[in-house]
């Protein structure tokens, strides 16, 4: 039965062994790929932002992987943003029975439930005008 086990132990290790090499070479491809990848958002612009955060990496490929991170991550709350414009303005047509635009807009409120979903409380200004030209008429003086 103890050589049983050894036996099994043996296999689990060899087996858990080849998974973590398959791992690593999967990893290594992926880093080699980012190489030749022109993310959406530039080298720069993340080495600016990681460096702000109190980070420094010479390493390209760790920059991409950072680019494409926050690229995947912006993209799925832009589609998140979508279905509640799209769940906000069908409601709206419901109301009017007939729907004459049927182009969608995205609202700061729309904005901040995606995000809120992703753990960001974003806090907007709220900003009140009676007009569009409040705030931009000049006071006459009397002389």
């Amino acid at each position: 039965m103890n050589n049983q086990n050894q036996n099994q132990n043996q296999q689990s290790h060899h087996q858990s062994s080849e998974v973590r090499h398959d791992d690593d070479a999967a990893l290594s491809d992926f880093l080699a790929s980012l190489m030749d990848y022109t993310p959406t958002i530039p080298d720069e612009l993340v080495e600016h932002y990681v460096a702000k955060s109190g980070f420094q990496c010479p390493d390209v490929r760790l920059i991409r992987l950072v680019a494409v991170a926050t690229q995947k991550f912006i993209a799925e709350v832009a589609t998140d943003a979508l279905q509640h414009s799209k769940a906000r303005q069908s409601a709206v047509v419901k109301d009017k029975k007939q729907q004459k635009d049927k182009r969608l807009t995205l609202t700061m409120d729309d904005l901040s439930k995606s995000l809120r979903e992703y753990g960001v409380n974003m806090k907007h200004q709220e900003y009140f005008a009676d007009s569009p030209s409040t705030g931009t008429e000049s006071t006459s003086r009397e002389e």
